[in-house]
């Protein structure tokens, strides 16, 4: 996911959050197409190498019929 995203792209801060939200969202499609019954959580944080600011990320995702939440 992150090498389809960001590889051989330069930082631009524009573009961070478009990246983390894309990033967070494909890793987490491909973490459910495993078909595992499992809870997923997804962190991504994109930094540049200069060490200025940090962006983040996340999502979940839950089966609302089996996990006995309702969000």
């Amino acid at each position: 996911c992150i090498d389809a995203i960001l590889g051989g792209v330069d930082y631009n801060q524009n573009n961070v959050n478009q990246w983390t939200a894309a990033i967070v969202e494909q890793s987490l499609t491909h973490l459910v197409k495993l078909g595992k019954t499992y809870k997923y959580i997804v962190t991504c944080a994109v930094m540049q190498k200069s060490g200025s600011g940090l962006h983040t990320a996340s999502s979940c995702f839950w089966d609302t019929t089996s996990d006995g939440k309702s969000f």
